[in-house]
């Protein structure tokens, strides 16, 4: 089967190409370093000839709204449209628990009209909902320090391991497809004791805290914002073995 995998170099999408030509499929690994520019249109229709899936996990090269509202609306009409265009018989998404829960986040507006123009291309397709990272734990603390101190949400928080969301897409792009579904990690807890696990675990000294005021990348949540609200497929990797890993 051939694959196209757009965002085929980044931390998703360079595991996924691994799995699926492990499998014994065409995998091909599409973005600018590859000359497949979904902005531009150059090497899409190329990329995309003779594939029966498209995987889009690519992502934005600026967090700024209007930018990447460009990207994800831009980007995704182009392979839409490319995908057509070529009979693609299946296309894949990977997308964010909690899209169209959280509207005063520039970023989740994007990737809700993401979603939106997917569902309304005509197209066979699976979204997959992701949870948040537990690689982007960092990030996440390092964003939310003022003075040695890290103030967190007062939010729940069921991060998942990137290697768990590549196996698993390995197996959703040759399947059927499947519409929109949730995924997360086996764990669900308070945000601020991921947070505080992970650094202490790093020797990292910062006092991690909560506050009912405290804003996630300039958003404020609710108690379930980042987790799903109902049925999801819990992937297998635990918060404490990614962390001995």
């Amino acid at each position: 089967m051939r694959i196209v995998v757009v965002g085929g170099s980044g931390r998703i999408g360079s595991a996924l190409v691994a799995h699926l030509r492990a499998a014994g499929h065409e995998a091909v690994p599409a973005s600018p370093s590859t000359g497949v520019d979904t902005l531009t249109g150059a090497g899409v229709a190329a990329a995309v000839a003779g594939a029966q899936v498209v995987v889009d996990v690519s992502n934005s090269p600026s967090f700024a709204d209007a930018d990447v509202m460009e990207f994800f609306t831009t980007s995704t009409r182009t392979l839409l449209d490319a995908a057509r265009a070529a009979g693609v018989e299946h296309y894949v998404a990977l997308s964010i628990v909690g899209t169209d829960t959280l509207p005063d986040s520039g970023y989740l507006r994007a990737k809700t009209a993401q979603e939106e123009l997917i569902t309304a291309s005509g197209l066979p397709f699976t979204i997959v909902r992701a949870t948040q990272f537990y690689e982007f734990i960092d990030p996440i603390a390092d964003s939310a320090t003022v003075d040695g101190v890290v103030t967190l949400p007062e939010a729940d928080f069921q991060p998942v391991a990137a290697a768990d969301i590549s196996a698993l897409l390995a197996d959703v792009v040759v399947g059927e497809p499947a519409g929109v579904f949730d995924i997360a990690g086996p764990d669900r807890r308070p945000f601020a004791e991921f947070v505080r696990a992970a650094l202490t675990a790093r020797g990292d000294t910062r006092t991690v805290t909560s506050a009912p005021d405290a804003e996630y990348f300039g958003t404020r949540l609710q108690r379930g914002s980042l987790v799903p609200a109902g049925e999801a497929r819990l992937l297998p990797t635990g918060f404490e073995e990614w962390l001995e890993a």
